[in-house]
């Protein structure tokens, strides 16, 4: 099975998936040079595009397996949820549809913990459609064949496991993802002092998200 990371993660698949426009949809969001810090970088397949792009990244992970390919970028070894680097940044990216784990408080507190006054939270999720729609089947990202099976539906939560096959080896990975619809979401976020501040995709799989003011209400800002 090779190498793998405490949850899963076969680290050999990270280091070959190619990326996929993610650094081009948060360099079109934020300040031209502005740094971000990318918590669950894994390998660096965002965080490399990013420093092309000309920002300087802090690349966090709590994996030194995933950390060990990253280059060009400040890496801190740490769960996302323990994080307290003591400063803030312009931009915090939170991609990987992380926030749709079964319980996302915790990466969300981190990352308005670490978000600049004025800055910008760069987030991909699943947006809900994809969770009524999602089916087994497989497809290619790169060199990378990938099929999915075992979905199972059992109220807000989606079990299924991704098999990766490249270069005469595969890998299973499991996971758990868990439906938040735009109330819930938007909710979720400002219980962590965050708002809703726009989509950054027609698909709306990436939003933009700040420093919630204390008397705005969080299902106002879904209309942007």
């Amino acid at each position: 099975m090779g190498d793998t990371t405490a949850d899963g993660s076969p680290v050999e698949v990270y280091t070959l998936l190619p990326p996929d426009g993610e650094a081009e949809i948060v360099h079109r969001a934020v300040p031209t040079g502005a740094a971000v810090l990318d918590l669950g970088c894994g390998t660096g397949r965002i965080a490399h595009r990013l420093i092309e792009l000309g920002h300087p990244v802090t690349a966090v992970d709590d994996s030194a397996r995933m950390l060990a390919h990253v280059r060009g970028a400040e890496t801190v070894r740490a769960r996302i949820e323990d994080l307290d680097l003591g400063r803030r940044f312009p931009v915090v990216l939170l991609a990987s549809h992380l926030v749709n784990q079964p319980d996302s408080h915790g990466l969300l507190a981190t990352v308005a913990r670490h978000l600049d006054d004025d800055g910008s939270a760069l987030v991909e999720w699943h947006p809900p459609a994809w969770f009524d729609t999602v089916t087994e089947g497989g497809g290619r990202l790169g060199e990378v064949a990938v099929h999915l099976s075992g979905v199972v539906r059992d109220g807000p939560m989606l079990r299924a496991t991704v098999r990766y096959e490249a270069r005469g080896r595969s890998w299973e990975q499991p996971f758990v993802a868990r439906r938040w619809t735009e109330p819930e979401l938007a909710d979720l976020l400002v219980t962590a002092g965050l708002r809703v501040a726009g989509w950054c995709t027609p698909d709306r799989r990436w939003f933009r998200a700040n420093r919630a003011q204390v008397a705005e209400s969080p299902r106002h800002e879904y209309g942007l």
